[in-house]
């Protein structure tokens, strides 16, 4: 499982970090609402040197992946996790539709072990989505790390799983956005197989980052002899119509111990 929290051997911290990132990310719809106000500006301002900011400063590794909606596939994202690691099995992220400073706060996202899984009833599994695709595909990045830091993190994350809610669509990668959160939660899930993201979404998400999801992928390979077959990995096979979708090494569904999916 992946220790988000800072280890004494590589001293990283949330400003290195971001520091490293390009200045802009995704350019979301506006929201609904007034500008801000400098009354608003001189608020925040006070209340950031007088009030504590303990939990939101703990959220201190950026990884970025994608989620598609688990009832409607279709509806695809770019997600901006910060994470923190509450133990070496569970960790907590909040999710935003960018990392620049108009980023708008759209879900959040829980991290177990594969051991914490097997705990779970069989009836809580239907809302813990595979990460191996993820991981072995190369989508999964921790931009503006050295990539020997990054691999670390990525062997940790190894036959995880995450449990993720989506509460705004924003309107990222030609997606319809909607000016203020509406509606149900929606329960994200992950990619399984190529050819399930929809045409460009990695693309644009690398040229924009930096980042090259082929070279991550060639240099996790090593990763693969780790993955053992997890549930969920397909749950929304044949539900892309028109996606090639093709299977890649290390990403095998679990035949038993899995939820029956509806």
């Amino acid at each position: 499982m992946t220790n988000f929290r800072r280890r004494p051997t590589l001293p990283l911290t949330a400003a290195c970090l971001l520091a490293a990132l390009p200045a802009h990310a995704q350019e979301p719809a506006a929201p609904a609402g007034e500008e801000r106000s400098t009354k608003t500006t001189v608020m925040e301002a006070g209340a950031e040197l007088l009030q504590g900011q303990a939990p939101p400063g703990q959220l201190s590794i950026h990884l970025v992946g994608f989620h598609p909606m688990k009832d409607e596939p279709g509806h695809q994202m770019e997600a901006h996790h910060y994470c923190h690691q509450l133990n070496e099995e569970l960790a907590q992220c909040a999710l935003f539709d960018g990392h620049g400073e108009e980023a708008r706060l759209n879900g959040i996202e829980y991290i177990i072990s594969e051991r914490l899984f097997e705990t779970l009833p069989t009836g809580e599994k239907k809302y813990w989505h595979p990460h191996n695709y993820e991981i072995l595909s190369g989508q999964l990045v921790a931009p503006g790390i050295p990539g020997p830091v990054e691999h670390r993190l990525m062997a940790d994350k190894i036959n995880s799983y995450g449990k993720t809610w989506h509460v705004w669509r924003t309107g990222t990668h030609g997606e319809g956005a909607d000016a203020l959160p509406l509606g149900d939660p929606h329960l994200a899930w992950s990619f399984n197989r190529d050819g399930e993201a929809k045409p460009g979404l990695v693309e644009e998400r690398d040229r924009r980052l930096g980042v090259d999801t082929a070279e991550k992928r060639q240099a996790r390979q090593d990763l693969v002899a780790n993955a053992k077959p997890q549930c969920g990995v397909d749950v929304l096979a044949g539900k892309l119509p028109g996606a090639a979708a093709q299977p890649i090494p290390g990403v095998v569904a679990r035949s038993e111990g899995c939820p029956a999916e509806e």
